[in-house]
């Protein structure tokens, strides 16, 4: 097998019926032997109550081995700064 041929990823097939989430942030981060936990949260209107109050609620977890988060987490730091967002630690 050629060198390309051995770290050639498989052919992506899409899902048009795979689920989206929708998160406002990602409250949490846990690691548990190498494999990392995202928790994720949205903000949410409680309209059961006038005025509704205001809840955070965990809306899923994004589990991931170590490498494919550390992947995934420069991909997105990438993407976003060609998009013109620019990263400041102190406003996080």
């Amino acid at each position: 097998m050629s060198e390309s041929g051995k770290n050639a990823l498989p052919k992506l097939q899409d899902n048009p019926h795979a689920p989206e989430l929708y998160a406002t942030a990602a409250t949490g981060f846990f690691n548990a032997n190498g494999t990392i936990s995202i928790t994720l949260e949205s903000v949410r209107a409680d309209h059961s109550k006038s005025p509704g109050p205001i809840n955070r609620v965990v809306v899923g977890r994004l589990v991931m081995p170590a490498n494919g988060a550390q992947a995934m987490a420069v991909g997105l730091f990438d993407f976003l700064e060609k998009q013109g967002f620019k990263f400041d630690k102190r406003s996080s």
